[in-house]
């Protein structure tokens, strides 16, 4: 029988995908790609495929995680299966260097970034920005590495110190800092390929911004919590959000096999959009969902489901030729 294959390496995380695949009575299975072995020359089963390895999966010490998948995807594209977020997807949610080249050559604009190997070269590449800048993972999740400095000579001493966390590609970004006239950034999420919705999320905690619920335990890096308070949620779907920036999102993952992905900006000073990511392993905060009536993990499932519904009615091959 055909099938939903969910490709991953973190169970919590697809935890609520499997609670909307249950409810909507889709059958599916789980290939949790940690380590294995892939016999290249056999044909993977028939049915439908969702790629949700994560950029950050070396954190839970998967570390080849992505390697691997790297290896299944073209594989599973070889034989004609129907593949959501495939290589081109993967490619773009493992290195920002990618995202950024995609995303200008789409018309839309980023900040001033660049890429340093070796820690000379980020102290060299800090003394070439002006004004506050920002430091990142290459390859990241969660917002790995980001940290803001305010001169050459602070990053200077933070990148000679034992405290220094390199990218897992050895690839550190230097990156202008975007001042915003109010602490937020918005994240724009599409499912199959199409708007969902888009939500507001508050900075003040940090940088580090999982929109997991899970990423609440065990983990003070990635502060998500709905924490009894007088302030406003950290996390606000918006209602009616329109703007322009959406249709060049949708090419732009068009272009990459992306279908299901999450797309985050912000604005500074002049109202001016600057783009800086891309997650096609792609999250969503239960809180804000259920104050807004929306759910993004049900979407995905029901749009996995309407593939599947395709492949088995004739409206998608099941194999090449």
């Amino acid at each position: 029988m055909n099938r939903i294959y969910v490709i991953h390496e973190n169970e919590a995380w697809v935890e609520p995908l499997r609670a909307a695949f249950s409810e909507l009575s889709l059958p599916f299975e789980e290939w949790f790609l940690d380590k294995g072995v892939l016999d290249f020359s056999s044909e993977p089963p028939r049915g439908v495929f969702y790629n949700r390895m994560s950029a950050s999966s070396h954190t839970r010490d998967h570390r080849y995680a992505a390697e691997y998948t790297s290896c299944v995807l073209p594989w599973l594209e070889l034989h004609g299966r129907r593949v959501v977020n495939g290589s081109r997807a993967l490619r773009l949610e493992i290195n920002k260097i990618v995202q950024y080249a995609e995303l200008e050559k789409h018309g839309i604009r980023t900040p001033r970034t660049l890429a340093a190997v070796g820690r000379d070269a980020i102290i060299e590449a800090a003394r070439k920005m002006k004004g506050y800048f920002i430091t990142k993972h290459n390859r990241a999740g969660k917002g790995l590495g980001v940290r803001l400095f305010h001169s050459a000579e602070a990053l200077e001493n933070y990148v000679r110190s034992p405290v220094f966390e390199d990218s897992v590609d050895g690839v550190t970004l230097v990156q202008e800092y975007i001042k915003a006239p109010e602490p937020f950034i918005t994240r724009v999420e599409f499912v199959g390929g199409k708007f969902l919705y888009a939500v507001k999320v508050d900075t003040t905690l940090g940088f580090e911004l999982c929109p997991a619920d899970v990423c609440e335990v065990g983990d003070a890096m990635c502060p998500v919590g709905e924490k009894p308070s007088a302030q406003a949620p950290r996390f606000q779907v918006l209602e009616g959000f329109d703007d322009p920036i959406i249709e060049k999102y949708q090419r732009l993952l068009a272009a990459n096999d992306a279908e299901v992905a999450g797309v985050e900006f912000i604005r500074d000073e002049r109202g001016v959009l600057y783009t800086y990511d891309i997650n096609t392993n792609t999250n969503y905060n239960s809180a804000a969902e259920e104050r807004s009536g929306k759910s993004g993990m049900r979407a995905v499932a029901a749009f996995l489901g309407q593939e599947l519904r395709r492949l088995e009615h004739g409206h998608i091959d099941a194999a090449a030729d």
